[in-house]
């Protein structure tokens, strides 16, 4: 029962963080472009994300002519519910499940959006949509690869797969001191993850009228938001507690989670969208090359530290 209780008090405050995001995005985004953003409901708008939401949810289902009924409706619940089931790995001490494989729970579930995004796409029957999705889908698959060897190299100094590891073992210096190139490659991959600008290419506005979720609106429009909202914040979670300390019990903590995030609004007002094959070209003759690299580096070096430890005790 207090596990439910403190899941279901996690995914509250993870619904409050998504809407409050949106506003922060919509805010950054006004004052890049000189102008106020919004700021009439509420005190400074604080309430427009409420408003917005409870517009999109009791707006009328519009239904196609050719779609397949039953895929169409259920692929943004998938999506989001995946994006929900991920944040089970949160490593609480006490009164919630212990993970002892939470990294390999977090890449499964993550493999698993692929497939809501193909579902979004090819359900609509629309040509917009379907090669909205099949670029999403080319382009999380590449980038998965990069994501799983990078953090597979931070797994072998942890011994494990369990998240309060990363706690124990960046307690005295952060693993960003000896990796910063692959913390920019991570950077790079998560942005790619999420597709995020400059690799929002399933949502090529300028191509593709608005992508993979052209022809949804109102509920399957915002479940299709939140899924990928959520996602940023589960990557900006998880970029602290790899690179930057992983002290969950610290204020400062959530400071740096809020600039991640912040990080993930400010590249869009900066970066104009890059050109397909350049994505193509990051991820298999950039970012692949240097995470295997570092993956051998790492290996290498643990194993020449342990064989030296056992050679001194001998």
């Amino acid at each position: 029962m207090i596990f439910v209780v403190n899941y279901l008090f996690l995914i509250i405050m993870l619904l409050i963080s998504i809407a409050f995001l949106t506003l922060l995005e919509r805010k950054i985004l006004s004052y890049t472009q000189l102008r106020k953003g919004p700021n009439k409901v509420g005190f400074m708008g604080l309430l427009q994300p409420f408003s917005d939401g409870v517009k999109l949810f009791f707006k009328e289902q519009v239904n196609l002519i050719f779609f397949n009924y039953i895929i169409y409706l259920f692929s943004p619940i998938f999506m989001f519910m995946i994006s929900l089931f991920i944040w089970s790995i949160y490593p609480y001490m006490i009164s919630m499940i212990n993970f002892n494989y939470g990294i390999l729970f977090f890449l499964c579930c993550s493999g698993l959006n692929v497939y809501g995004l193909l579902l979004c796409g090819w359900s609509s029957n629309s040509n917009y949509s379907l090669l909205g999705s099949l670029r999403g889908i080319a382009q999380v698959i590449s980038y998965e690869v990069s994501l799983v060897m990078i953090v597979i190299c931070y797994m072998i100094f942890t011994y494990g797969f369990d998240l309060i590891k990363l706690m124990n073992y960046q307690y005295y210096v952060w693993f960003i001191f000896f990796s910063l190139p692959l913390f920019f490659c991570w950077l790079c991959t998560c942005l790619a993850e999420v597709n995020r600008s400059p690799f929002d290419f399933a949502e090529g506005e300028s191509e593709l009228v608005s992508g993979f979720n052209i022809e949804y609106g109102g509920g399957g429009f915002a479940s299709d938001f939140f899924s990928w909202y959520g996602n940023i914040i589960l990557l900006s979670f998880l970029t602290v507690m790899i690179f930057l300390g992983c002290d969950i019990y610290s204020f400062f903590f959530y400071i740096k989670c809020i600039f991640m995030s912040f990080w993930f609004i400010w590249v869009r007002t900066t970066l104009p969208r890059f050109r397909y094959e350049k994505l193509s070209y990051k991820t298999w003759k950039l970012f692949l090359p240097l995470s295997l690299n570092y993956f051998i580096f790492f290996l290498g070096g643990i194993y020449f530290i342990k064989g030296n430890y056992f050679i001194n005790l001998g």
